[in-house]
């Protein structure tokens, strides 16, 4: 994946990366320079196209207070999200449990178009023994962790997850997810937790609903 990001750079008039660094060399047109820049540069690391990406730092919305990581466990199923390039199947759903080792794992499951199951297996793990909702999400082993905050569940029901990562302090891409313990949820408690992340300064206007209709019962 960086082999192709680094030829796509390399590609570009002068090199976007080269341009960046130029553009500190002028103060007065850096900020604008960079932005454009920066847009670039998104775009061709694949986001925009799904993605939701903001000027300014991400936002900081308080988390699940005395979170229980062991309640949390098990099978969630997503019912709206903010659209993500990783996710383009129906029928999304993640199953949280621990490893032999003591650590936490999570496999999250989808049907794409064509009917073939998608799976996938990471690592769950504590990111702010302070604050033990802000949780943190890896795949692959040789990646960093993605944030997955926990801002608010009662366990048996329903759980809103938010995750955002900085560019350079002047972008923030941020997820979002609605899950639940059953295939569906009350458009009510859909809306009041879309309302919760409102509050808080996150733009819900592209949330989207996931099929949940139709899934094979072997997922």
């Amino acid at each position: 994946m960086w082999l192709k990001i680094s030829k796509q750079l390399q590609s570009c008039p002068g090199g976007v990366l080269h341009q960046m660094s130029i553009s500190r060399l002028h103060p007065g047109t850096a900020m604008l320079g960079t932005a454009v820049q920066l847009s670039v540069l998104l775009s061709l690391l694949g986001f925009g196209k799904g993605q939701m990406f903001h000027m300014g730092p991400c936002p900081d919305p308080p988390v699940q207070e005395d979170f229980d990581i062991n309640q949390y466990l098990g099978k969630w199923y997503e019912i709206e999200k903010l659209p993500s390039s990783f996710e383009k199947g129906s029928c999304i759903q993640a199953n949280y449990s621990l490893k032999e080792n003591g650590k936490f794992k999570v496999i999250n499951k989808e049907m794409l178009s064509n009917g073939k199951i998608n799976e996938v297996e990471g690592e769950l793990m504590h990111m702010d023994v302070k604050e033990p909702a802000k949780l943190g999400v890896r795949f692959n082993w040789f990646m960093p962790s993605a944030p997955y905050w926990v801002i608010s569940t009662d366990y048996e029901n329903y759980s809103l997850v938010y995750s955002c990562t900085n560019i350079l302090w002047l972008f923030h891409i941020d997820y979002a997810w609605i899950i639940s313990r059953a295939p569906e949820m009350h458009p009510e408690t859909v809306e009041h937790l879309k309302s919760v992340l409102q509050s808080y300064k996150i733009d819900t206007d592209k949330m989207m609903p996931t099929d949940q209709d139709n899934c094979p019962p072997e997922m």
